[in-house]
């Protein structure tokens, strides 16, 4: 998979988070590399979910 690719998919997982969590911001979305923990951490945050349901939540995602 190339870095097109990867961007391509960033920004579909983007706009389905945005999706299932209204009240994420773009902020909140910004990806960095090697800042996964950092985003699973704010989106915990905004929505008072457990670090698993996130991570189940970003699974489900199917990108």
């Amino acid at each position: 998979m190339n870095t097109l690719q990867l961007k391509g998919n960033w920004n579909i997982l983007k706009g389905k988070l945005k999706q299932k969590y209204a009240n994420l911001t773009d902020d909140d979305l910004q990806y960095l590399e090697g800042k996964e923990e950092e985003l699973i951490g704010r989106i915990q945050k905004r929505t008072g979910q457990t670090k698993e349901q996130v991570e189940k939540a970003l699974r489900d995602c199917d990108v």
